[in-house]
């Protein structure tokens, strides 16, 4: 079992913070195998609010994957809570949004499409699914009437504790 955290990094615009639509957000992650080093071609999503159950024994896992090269069966679930905020105190740096409990395999990109939350400063308007698929989103705030916006957006994982 590795815990790998999913991190982010933004520049953000007139947005105090920016987060997903826990715990139905799906992640779209490409994968690699760990017994044979196998790589994905394609993006797989994994939604914590869902659960698929394992053949061998009687847990679930949020996402089961046999291997097309080797044939092992690997599993990955998100860790319950492990969801985070970025906000406007983390500009230009990154910060773990979510945390993954990979077995067998081990996420190695990831696509952010729709679902995510920005909230605009000042009280301003909360922007429900946010599309950060071509890394950035523009939009206005009619409220504090101001253009708000994430941009820049980068990501990378990291093994955690």
């Amino acid at each position: 079992m590795v815990k790998i955290a999913l991190q982010i990094k933004a520049t953000l615009e007139c947005i105090e913070k920016l987060y997903t639509n826990h715990p139905h957000y799906p992640w779209f992650l490409k994968l690699k195998c760990g017994s044979c080093g196998e790589v994905s071609e394609k993006f797989h999503d994994l939604t914590e609010a869902e659960k698929v159950p394992q053949k061998h024994n009687r847990s679930e896992a949020n996402l089961l994957i046999k291997c097309k090269l080797c044939s092992r069966e690997n599993s990955m679930d998100v860790i319950e809570g492990s969801n985070g905020e970025f906000t406007s105190n983390d500009v230009n740096k990154f910060k773990t949004i979510v945390i993954f409990d990979c077995r067998g395999i081990e996420p190695i990109d990831f696509e952010p499409k729709s679902g995510w939350i920005a909230v605009a400063e000042d009280n301003g308007k909360t922007f429900e699914d946010v599309d950060l698929s071509e890394k950035e989103w523009v939009d206005y705030d009619e409220k504090n009437q101001t253009s708000v916006g994430v941009y820049e957006l980068e990501w990378q994982f990291i093994k955690v504790k």
